[in-house]
């Protein structure tokens, strides 16, 4: 028997040990109590003051808003872009119209931001935005001109629906109301 074969033999049987005992390690870990394998099962016996419900816009009724404000928009001949966010500010819906510039994107989107962030109307919101001290326009993401409107449900805001592009802050703010109507 040469010196290569024995080290051969060595190593492989090395590695087969390794693997037995990682088996016998992993087949212990996964036969752990549900309790101790599971930390959502902990949390959800802690009791109802451990976990919230919040509610949702859908998809569906996103797109719907979103179509209804785009109408509304090519009716009064707007070329606008209709941004839907959900309450933690993420878009669900976007739809750019028809000649809509580059710029009204972003400028949906921040507004439907900023409308479910305080749960008002952004042209309620424009008085607090001004001033040389700080204010609540230094708040990253937010848009303080008019054209974003808060969806709620049972009082709270669960999505925004912004509109950039209208020549106006208050052309903007009546097509994302249409879009809001839609859905009421």
């Amino acid at each position: 028997m040469n010196i290569k074969s024995v080290k051969t033999r060595v190593i492989v049987g090395a590695l087969g040990a390794l693997a037995i005992v990682g088996g016998v390690t992993g087949v212990s870990a996964y036969t752990a109590s549900p309790a101790d394998a599971n930390p959502a099962t902990t949390v959800a016996a802690a009791g109802d003051e451990a976990v919230t419900e919040t509610k949702t816009l859908s998809s569906e009724a996103a797109l719907k808003a979103a179509k209804a404000a785009l109408k509304e928009a090519e009716e009064q001949n707007q070329r606008v872009t209709v941004a839907i966010v959900d309450r933690a500010g993420n878009t669900i819906a976007l739809v750019k119209g028809d000649g809509a510039g580059p710029q009204t994107q972003e400028s949906a989107e921040r507004k439907a931001f900023t409308a479910v962030s305080f749960g008002k109307a952004t042209s309620e919101l424009t008085e607090g935005a001004t001033g040389d001290a700080p204010n609540i326009s230094d708040i990253p993401g937010t848009l303080f001109l008019a054209g974003g409107v808060p969806v709620t449900a049972d009082k709270a805001p669960i999505a925004g629906i912004g509109v950039g592009g209208a020549p106006s802050g208050d052309i903007d703010e009546k097509i994302a109301e249409a879009g809001l109507k839609a859905i009421d």
